[in-house]
């Protein structure tokens, strides 16, 4: 499984990251409803997966950085939580941060962090992007509907994941 280190602006990191922004660790599904249920629920939260396989939840205005308490990830992205059948379950989540900028593939990260402390999941992210960096100007980009362009200066996007 790969993991992803942290690609964007560095003033951004240094501003965020601090003790007192890291995402709350989600190690049971204790911990879980104990978190969940003392917040509102009309937006998603930000999430990250550690290498140690713990899922991190913060509001969802929070940084993925500074979630992650400015360490590598295997995965990043918004999460949001709803009742269903009685219990806790994930009714959207994607890989949506241009922080960390983690592929599709990171899917297996976040589904065994959610079932590792029981939430009810979909098979894959409902909300799916693809991240490139530009290798003419440098730009982080998000390829849409396949066209690997830079939105910036127009070059050519490459097929591969490239931020590392």
């Amino acid at each position: 499984m790969r993991d992803y280190g942290y690609v964007g602006p560095a003033d951004i990191r240094a501003e965020v990251v601090r003790a007192d922004t890291a995402g709350r660790p989600i190690r049971s599904a204790t911990d879980f409803a104990t978190w969940v249920e003392a917040r509102e629920h009309d937006e998603p939260f930000t999430y990250v997966v550690g290498l140690d396989g713990v899922l991190r939840l913060a509001p969802r205005r929070s940084e993925h950085v500074a979630c992650a308490g400015g360490e590598r990830v295997l995965g990043a992205g918004e999460i949001a939580f709803g009742i269903e059948a009685g219990a806790w379950a994930v009714v959207e989540v994607g890989n949506q941060s241009t922080g960390y900028c983690p592929e599709p593939g990171s899917w297996p990260a976040v589904a065994e962090a959610l079932a590792r402390i029981g939430v009810a999941h979909p098979e894959g992210f409902t909300h799916e992007f693809v991240f490139r960096r530009c290798p003419g100007c440098g730009e982080r980009n998000v390829v849409k509907e396949g066209d690997f362009v830079c939105a910036c200066c127009e070059a050519e996007l490459p097929a591969d994941w490239n931020f590392e």
